[in-house]
């Protein structure tokens, strides 16, 4: 079946749905998402969206602050544009509907790790949740806008699906849309549009703990990929420092997430015998950026043969703590955690990929007709290092500039006829994927183990020679079965982990988010160099030669 659409918008976080909605009045919008429309990373997101609204803040604080987080691999450019372009773009998510917390008629603004203002513009402890339920009510209701939920892309269509043959090395690449599963009925459906958005979030799941919900298994980077565009400092895995420790947890389970802005308000970290201990790794303490805290935790763990240090928020204000945080206040508590009382036991989980698909300045990748934002794209924003709640920020500023970028375009529809349908007549629902599904725990145990906080090459190395053999394993299984979304999820989990041992291998140095005890130290000379990966060769998709 083939359809055709203005703008094709695949994921439904803030960077998809406020994409959509920045184009619906004059494009025509298909929207395809996994799941249902508000499972995403977004709805996750506690802390906030770091912004400039206070008078005793500025631009060039917020500037510098980013920077001195990125650890030498930001881009001044587009970090000042991030920065300067963010307010104008929070107001108009407050015209939408979006309840911010204020206090006496002003936003409300946290502080977390990193930052030397108080500049996080937040909903109490669930920010993401209300900024995604108040962007989906508006793209549900506007007519131009259609959502397709439970749809899986597997694909992007380029100059390799073309009936009259592939692209040349020499040749630009194109993306026409995307072949897409409808999960509901189990048929793959093309889908094409002159342009195409990846808003696909990230990649949390190719390890074995993550914040990340159940959908976050990297499909944009990996289709981006295989089609041909350039992919960059997938090394850089954000591992957050405070999720809530559970012995009973299944391996597997999504981490909860200890907000960054409990720091922020005061929170102090211990270990099991009361002891503070950032004093020996920052003078920032507890609000040192998160990679540094992230390996703190990690040190006195091992040092200490713990399972995990503790949050204390004894010392504060009750009633307050209750109101700033009623969400971790409630989750904790089924637990049998009172966080006004008890400390809370935590420890860091993958959380955020700081590489990805590289865009410029209006989140066009380097495949012509594919734009890229959100967690998917590898803007120059963060650098080696996340500043904490720059992610929504940089989601809402870069979909606001593709969306300008795309009005300019004239919208030329490609013939339909030109492109190979989706053939899957000689494959069949193959037995063995009892078999073939245990490679997903392989692949984020052999993650979580050798590619983690703190690396090693003699680490990586035994991961990538693992996940070279699985890699291809699964290969040959996709090649052979009809496609269903736990495949297409498998394979791209697959290809990314390879991606991200391949870029930590290529960076000799330990920077921001890469560690690795071979090169404890950043080499000056690749300050601003980013480790770019790119391919060019046919995606094996089921077509018809």
């Amino acid at each position: 079946m083939i359809h055709q659409t203005d703008v094709l918008v695949i994921g439904s976080g803030i960077a998809g749905l406020f994409y959509a909605l920045r184009m619906a009045d004059e494009r025509q919008v298909v929207l395809v998402t996994k799941k249902e429309t508000v499972e995403s990373n977004t709805n996750y997101a506690q802390g906030g969206i770091a912004s400039v609204f206070d008078e005793n803040d500025s631009f060039e604080l917020h500037i510098e602050d980013t920077i001195r987080a990125g650890a030498g691999l930001c881009k001044r450019e587009v970090v000042e544009t991030v920065v300067r372009e963010g307010p104008a773009l929070i107001r108009e998510l407050i015209a939408w509907g979006v309840r911010f917390t204020e206090r006496n008629g002003k936003l409300d603004l946290g502080r977390e790790g990193g930052h030397t203002r108080h500049r996080i513009v937040h909903a109490q402890d669930l920010t993401g949740k209300e900024i995604e339920s108040a962007l989906v009510r508006h793209v549900r209701n506007h007519p131009n806008v259609r959502i397709l939920e439970n749809h899986v892309a597997v694909e992007l269509i380029t100059e390799h699906n073309l009936r009259r043959g592939h692209a040349s090395l020499h040749e630009p690449v194109h993306c026409y849309g995307a072949y897409v599963l409808d999960t509901a009925r189990s048929i793959v459906g093309t889908f094409l549009a002159p342009v195409t958005v990846l808003s696909t979030g990230g990649c949390g799941q190719v390890y074995l703990h993550t914040t990340n919900p159940a959908i976050a298994t990297g499909d944009g980077i990996a289709m981006a990929y295989r089609a041909g565009a350039r992919i960059a400092n997938l090394e850089f895995i954000q591992f957050h420092p405070t999720t809530l420790y559970r012995s009973e947890d299944h391996e597997g389970d999504r981490a909860f997430l200890i907000s960054e802005a409990v720091r922020g308000f005061g929170a102090l970290l211990r270990t099991s015998s009361g002891e503070r201990f950032m004093a020996q790794y920052d003078d920032r303490l507890e609000l040192a950026p998160r990679d540094i805290v992230a390996r703190a935790i990690d040190a006195e763990l091992k040092r200490r043969g713990e399972e995990c240090v503790y949050l204390d928020l004894t010392h504060l204000d009750s009633a307050e703590v209750r109101r700033f945080f009623p969400h971790i206040t409630e989750t904790c508590a089924r637990y049998g955690i009172d966080i006004t009382r008890d400390w809370i036991p935590v420890v860091p989980a993958a959380h955020y990929v700081c590489g990805g698909v590289m865009s410029d300045l209006e989140g066009r990748s380097s495949i012509e007709g594919l734009f890229v934002c959100g967690e998917t794209a590898m803007t120059g924003l963060h650098g080696a290092n996340r500043l904490a709640s720059n992610s929504l920020l940089e989601a809402l500023v870069f979909a606001d500039r593709a969306a300008r970028a795309t009005l300019t375009m004239k919208p030329e529809r490609i013939d339909s006829a030109e492109i190979l349908p989706w053939d899957d007549s000689d494959t069949y629902n193959v037995r063995e994927w009892v078999l073939i599904s245990h490679n997903r725990k392989e692949i984020q145990t052999l993650m979580w183990d050798f590619v983690g906080i703190v690396r090693s090459t003699l680490r990586l190395e035994r991961a990538k020679r693992r996940i070279d053999f699985l890699l291809q394993e699964i290969e040959d299984f996709y090649k052979r079965t009809r496609v269903s979304a736990k495949l297409i999820e498998l394979r791209n989990l697959a290809l990314v982990a390879n991606l991200i041992v391949t870029c930590a291998l290529h960076r000799k140095e330990s920077r921001g988010l890469h560690y690795t005890t071979d090169y404890p130290r950043p080499d000056p000379h690749l300050d601003g160099k980013d480790t770019i990966l790119s391919i060019f060769s046919p995606p094996i998709n089921h077509v018809a030669v």
